[in-house]
């Protein structure tokens, strides 16, 4: 996680909710990308979101995106890197995100939490599919995908 390619750090204001989370960029050996739809009645609902979740007390980010994929899309994570850490803010939360770049797992991913999995090519990313949080993410690998630096 290079700092000097993450978003800005924001410090935390008193009054907001602190969530980290731990998501994954699971990429196959074609460059496609493993995304999931949000459910209804969530944030941002059916949005595309990388799988992952909220880090739990006494749980590393990495240690929270490993049970995660198992949970959402039944994947055990072979091998992981980290592939960004950056903050964002909202009105009313203060959100720590770390990324990694799964490349090899165990099993097919599916939704199984009920929720629609899709992979899609990587320089096909469309930051207006996402959640806010995610746009300065998707340029990144779009650019990355489309200047063949992966």
């Amino acid at each position: 996680m290079n700092d000097s390619t993450t978003q800005s750090v924001l410090p935390i204001q008193s009054g907001l909710q602190h969530v980290r989370v731990a998501a994954a960029i699971i990429r196959n050996e074609f460059g496609q990308i493993y995304l999931t739809e949000r459910l209804e009645g969530k944030d941002y609902a059916h949005a595309l979101e990388f799988p992952g979740g909220k880090v739990e007390p006494n749980e590393t980010p990495y240690e929270t995106m490993c049970r995660e994929l198992e949970e959402e899309v039944g994947i055990q994570v072979l091998k992981a890197f980290p592939y960004e850490h950056f903050n964002f803010r909202t009105a009313e939360k203060f959100y720590e995100f770390y990324f990694y770049l799964v490349e090899e797992w165990v099993n097919e991913p599916f939704g199984r939490e009920g929720q629609v999995g899709i992979w899609v090519e990587q320089q096909d990313l469309d930051s207006a599919n996402f959640p806010p949080a995610n746009q300065e993410l998707i340029a990144k690998l779009k650019s990355e995908a489309l200047s063949d630096e992966w």
